[in-house]
């Protein structure tokens, strides 16, 4: 990974890898459990649930990937992330931003309204934090 920083002021933002989205629905997951095996993971999925081969196979692409750690207890192994959700939250969303609103949050927030993904509640909600910050 690597870390840049945006600017003096703001936090400094790794670089991850891209997850595929079966990797993010696991790393969900993952998140979610905080600590599972394979089992305990194939359990979560939804009905048409993909071979157990599968499941392990995307865990370890997490781990070789740095998103998830195990613990060995015999030949089972118990998964747990690496990476805190918010943090890749942070770098995803960043990269939107970056990659389809030309770096510009103001245009992502006129997308959101223009859309009726946003309303004046949750406008004032984030003015309201920018007041306080």
């Amino acid at each position: 990974m690597r870390c840049t920083f945006a600017s003096p002021e703001r936090k400094p933002t790794i670089a991850m890898q891209k997850l595929t989205r079966t990797e993010e629905d696991m790393m969900q997951l993952l998140w979610d459990a905080g600590r599972a095996t394979v089992s305990e993971l194939l359990d979560r999925l939804e009905e048409p649930k993909p071979p157990h081969s599968t499941v392990s196979s995307v865990v370890r692409i997490l781990e070789k990937k740095g998103f998830v750690g195990h613990k060995a207890y015999g030949k089972t192994h118990e998964y747990y992330p690496l990476i805190a959700k918010a943090d890749y939250a942070r770098n995803s969303l960043t990269d939107v931003v970056r990659n389809y609103f030309d770096g510009s949050v103001s245009r992502l927030v006129s997308h959101l309204v223009e859309n009726n993904q946003l309303n004046e509640h949750d406008l004032q909600d984030i003015l309201k934090r920018l007041d306080q910050s």
